[in-house]
């Protein structure tokens, strides 16, 4: 028997609002530990120019620096964006739409705050290992690891539920 019009057919009992609440539930956890971890990082960042350190930095790693704090500003900036997208769409009706800008939104902010920890990363590795090759190979390997662990990963595994599902629905 088929799920009726208006529920969908993914085994849950849920209609469409039930649904983009439970997803909006789902994605504001998500982001919370995001978020949280973006302004952490982004307040150290704030606080490492007014070190009497800085200062002695190469140029190079006090620009690097202030590109950092720019990708933190804006991760931290469009981790905290779902929330003010919500305040204005709130009571509109329009939930299922706030779940798909919110979900790129995050997609977006994960992709700056890998890039922001990275910058991090090289900057303190520079700094800690006076300016080493090893700094540049292991902020490239961080770097790879976040597009294995947070993109390579769950694509792989998605197209794998995807193969999986369909030679199940063959045998039916």
């Amino acid at each position: 028997m088929s799920p009726p019009a208006d529920r969908p057919s993914d085994g849950r009992d849920e209609t469409p609002e039930e649904r983009a609440d439970r997803l909006w539930g789902e994605m504001l956890q998500e982001v919370r530990v995001c978020q949280t971890g973006a302004q952490i990082l982004f307040g150290f960042l704030l606080s490492v120019v007014f070190t009497p350190r800085y200062r002695t930095l190469p140029a190079f790693d006090q620009h690097l620096y202030v590109a950092t704090v720019f990708l933190g500003a804006l991760a931290t900036g469009t981790l905290i964006a779902p929330v003010a997208f919500h305040r204005f769409l709130v009571g509109h009706g329009m939930k299922p739409e706030l779940i798909r800008v919110a979900g790129r939104l995050i997609s977006t902010g994960l992709v700056l705050l890998a890039l922001t920890i990275t910058a991090a990363l090289l900057l303190l590795l520079r700094t800690a290992t006076d300016l080493s090759p090893a700094a540049w190979v292991l902020s490239g390997v961080a770097l790879a690891w976040f597009a294995v662990g947070w993109l390579v990963l769950p694509r792989y595994v998605l197209r794998r539920g995807a193969r999986a599902e369909g030679r199940s629905s063959t045998k039916e």
